[in-house]
């Protein structure tokens, strides 16, 4: 199980990193953080269950980078 989630949080990651690659994903959207976001909290998870040090601090900075980056689109004043 411990692989499957593995496999799942990188999958979210390299899923919006190859569409920012391409083009066809901004990696300001909304959509490029939530993958980013989510993928890191899972891999987050599953760092803290192994107690996998380095893996840990890079997935909870990759998880504040990306929420912050929601937050401030969130902050933005919408285009009307």
């Amino acid at each position: 199980m411990d692989q499957i989630a593995q496999i799942a949080g990188a999958v979210l990651i390299l899923v919006a990193f190859t569409a920012s690659q391409r083009g066809s994903m901004s990696p300001h959207s909304r959509s490029y953080l939530w993958l980013n976001l989510v993928g890191s909290l899972v891999l987050t998870v599953v760092a803290a269950v192994e107690f996998d040090l380095g893996f840990l601090l890079l997935e909870v900075v990759w998880a504040v980078v990306s929420a912050w980056g929601l937050w401030q689109l969130a902050r933005r004043p919408s285009a009307a």
